[in-house]
């Protein structure tokens, strides 16, 4: 770090011990190799069934794999900010991006929450700026950002005087008050000033979102009148700028509304990520950018010093591209019902991930370097040649000679310097660089900043960095450095987790695919596999739904997919149900879970791959067939807490008339009509005495257990209970089934 003569490391990189867990899995694996050969061996001797189960658990190993690869080296990092902060008039800008689509969806106080506690974050404040991106183009937005950074005078200052922990003022006020005789008589006067002050910003926004802002009473929202969400110009308003470069004031913050024409293309948050790293090059132009979504508050206020250790701390840069913090939730459910807290996924196999050429970007709670968005490669030993050719400059980075010049500065290593000396002189070349035909003839979104052609873009442009030879690093804090909000229904669930599974096939089925980057560029052939664990979620909905349906085919046919109980080869299955359950149980216990929680990460893990995961492969197949296209679904937002003491039925699986139940409901009624199929002994005679037994019995009551919430909600009512549509479909399926099974039988 030769700008920053600190003697002691700022960092740690300190690998687990992991011997245990290790043997563990070996021994689950080498069960899943004997379970094929046995399959293998036996073959000829049974029907389709026997070939089918063999099909489907040569996935179950293949996925084994792949997750005992990304396991097998655990690594955890130990900052030191302290010893950052001995030079603190030397630490870089960092320039701050919040992204919110969606007014409805993501309601705007949850935006002013995420942006008042980036306002707070213990930096020098003349080297910080918010930029909000606002896809929505929503005068609410507008207006409570206004509003907020008014609230923001007050509510920096005290945070900082107090030394607040928890910076979000929604999240701080909804603990337990702190006045007692243990603080001061002035503190005590000043919370209650904040309370109120923070209570009559919440009520301003919502008296405007009720009254709808007028668009036409000032000046600063005559823009916002009459305008369309999709067809309108760039909106850039800088609703504060710290002229005096005070470090005890407030960053900067912007408001930016890209512009959009029914007839280009806008690329969804990808673009908008564009968008915002080119406006904030030609404002501030730092060298760090940190970006969260709308409902990912601070948690941590020193998490910009924690990921600034790891950027500056590092021998050689390459080691660290990006800081992605893992993605943690605020007053989860209790046991985890949704099974969407990921709490184990990032303990475990997110630092084993991290062990390899490091974390994913998760595309929020991520710090990167702005000249690796700009699409420079560790080894580029010509960028100095190039940063002279206004040609290829124009050509990577768009024809603004304002912007391309602040790229050269960026690329060539300087620290990022404001182009001019304010904000509002460097609006108009904003405004430019914003324009929704900037991008073409460029290499935006191919090759530099968010890359395009996925609605996972935070996976597709961090294997981009990766498969360049970049490393990145983790920073996993106690308390989090940021918490955002879980899906709290099954609709949201569903529509998060099918989202995700459609991205990541995209990625895996493009020239982009991570086996290609392994075979003809720089990633390491252990992070592909890391990332095949990922990019597979999909395809993995085929042999869950196969294996799901396979008992219930075998107790209508008489037949069977698992050995006898008298057989020798029954104590591999038996083996593996035992000693994996244990073992993934031992990981929730181990992370301070229940075992009820494990239970409901389990069978949710069944739902979902079943479910959503088999929508986004249906929805990648009919974008290849050219008869749809993939569509970004924004995730609703909810601020609210939700107690198990206060709500009866927090946890309760929700549902409504999505396609996204047809499925869950239809396995689930197989597998009831089966087994009552087989308890009232209507099954054909079996051939040769090779009938279901015992173990087709206990799987399909597996099924059935895993689908309870589909079980309850066929006598659920209102969104507690499955639509009379999707009970009709799911039936008339299930029927099919079973006519299906009774001619096979036959056949």
């Amino acid at each position: 770090m030769a700008n920053y003569p600190i003697s002691l490391p700022l960092y740690q990189r300190i690998s687990r011990k992991n011997t245990i867990p290790r043997t563990v899995e070996l021994i689950i694996l080498f069960l899943l190799f004997s379970l094929l050969v046995y399959r293998l061996l036996s073959l000829t001797n049974h029907g389709i069934t026997w070939l089918l189960a063999f099909f489907c658990e040569s996935w179950f190993t293949f996925v084994w794999l792949l997750t005992v690869n990304a396991k097998w080296n655990q690594v955890d990092y130990k900052t030191h900010p302290d010893r950052l902060l001995q030079w603190a008039p030397e630490l870089p800008p960092v320039d701050m991006f919040v992204t919110t689509a969606d007014p409805v969806l993501e309601p705007p106080i949850i935006t002013v929450n995420t942006v008042l506690s980036l306002l707070a974050v213990d930096y020098p404040a003349h080297k910080l700026a918010c930029y909000v991106s606002d896809d929505g183009v929503s005068p609410l937005t507008f207006y409570s950002l206004v509003e907020a950074s008014k609230f923001a005078k007050l509510w920096v200052p005290f945070c900082k005087k107090y030394n607040i922990h928890v910076r979000a003022p929604f999240r701080y006020f909804s603990g337990k008050p702190l006045l007692s005789q243990d603080v001061s008589l002035e503190f005590q006067q000043e919370w209650r000033k904040m309370k109120d002050e923070y209570e009559q910003l919440s009520q301003k926004i919502e008296d405007a979102a009720e009254r709808s802002v007028s668009c036409d009473v000032t000046d600063e929202f005559a823009v916002f009148s009459n305008i369309e969400s999709r067809n309108h110009l760039t909106i850039i308003k800088v609703i504060w700028e710290n002229k005096e470069a005070e470090s005890s004031g407030l960053p900067h913050l912007v408001y930016i509304s890209r512009e959009k024409r029914p007839k280009h293309p806008h690329h969804f948050k990808a673009g908008a990520m564009n968008v915002l790293t080119r406006v904030s090059g030609v404002m501030t132009n730092a060298p760090f950018m940190l970006n969260v979504d709308c409902d990912m508050f601070v948690n941590n206020p020193q998490i910009v010093l924690h990921a600034m250790c790891l950027l500056l701390g590092v021998k050689n840069e390459r080691d660290s591209a990006f800081v992605q913090s893992p993605q943690k939730f605020y007053d989860g459910l209790k046991d985890d019902p949704y099974g969407n807290q990921l709490v184990v996924l990032h303990e475990y196999l997110g630092r084993g991930i991290v062990g390899i050429q490091g974390p994913f970007y998760a595309g929020t709670g991520c710090v990167h370097r702005r000249k690796v968005i700009y699409g420079l490669s560790p080894d580029d030993k010509e960028i100095t040649g190039k940063l002279s050719d206004e040609d290829y400059l124009q050509k990577q980075y768009g024809n603004s000679k304002v912007f391309t010049k602040s790229a050269a500065q960026t690329l060539s290593g300087l620290d990022g310097k404001t182009s001019s000396p304010h904000l509002w002189s460097s609006v108009e070349a904003a405004n430019i660089v914003a324009d929704c035909g900037y991008e073409y003839g460029t290499s935006w979104g191919i090759k530099v900043g968010w890359i395009y052609g996925s609605t996972t873009e935070d996976v597709l442009t961090g294997l981009t960095i990766h498969k360049r030879g970049w490393r990145s690093a983790y920073c996993s804090l106690d308390p989090p450095g940021f918490l955002g909000c879980a899906p709290t229904g099954g609709p949201a669930t569903m529509t998060q987790q099918k989202r995700w599974a459609t991205g990541l096939l995209e990625i895996l089925l493009s020239s982009r695919s991570p086996i290609f980057a392994t075979l003809y560029e720089k990633l390491e052939f252990r992070q592909c596999l890391a990332y095949m664990w990922i990019l597979v979620w999909a395809l993995r909905s085929i042999p869950e739904l196969c294996y799901a349906a396979l008992p219930a085919y075998c107790i209508i046919t008489n037949s069977r997919f698992l050995p006898k109980v008298q057989e020798p080869a029954i104590l591999i299955h038996v083996a593996l149900f035992v000693i994996y359950n244990l073992y993934t149980l031992s990981e929730y216990l181990q992370t301070g879970l229940s075992i009820r929680a494990w239970w409901n990460n389990q069978r949710m893990w069944r739902v979902t791959s079943m479910t959503a995961w088999l929508f986004g492969m249906l929805s990648v197949i009919l974008k290849l067939l050219g008869l749809s296209e993939t569509v970004f679904e924004v995730t609703q937002k909810d601020q609210t807490t939700i107690s198990d003491d206060s709500n009866a039925n927090a946890g309760t699986f929700t549902f409504d008339e999505s396609p996204f139940f047809v499925p869950g409901t239809t396995i689930l009624l197989v597998n009831l009509t089966a087994l009552a199929i087989g308890l009232l002994r209507f099954q054909p005679t079996s051939r040769g005495g090779d009938g279901s037994g015992i173990g087709e019995f206990l799987c399909s009551v597996c099924v059935v257990l895993c689908f309870w919430a589909f079980l309850k909600g066929l006598f659920g009512k209102g969104k507690y209970g499955i639509p009379s549509t999707t009970i009709c479909k799911s039936g008339a399926l299930a029927l099919l089934f079973v006519h299906f099974c009774k001619w096979t039988s036959r056949s």
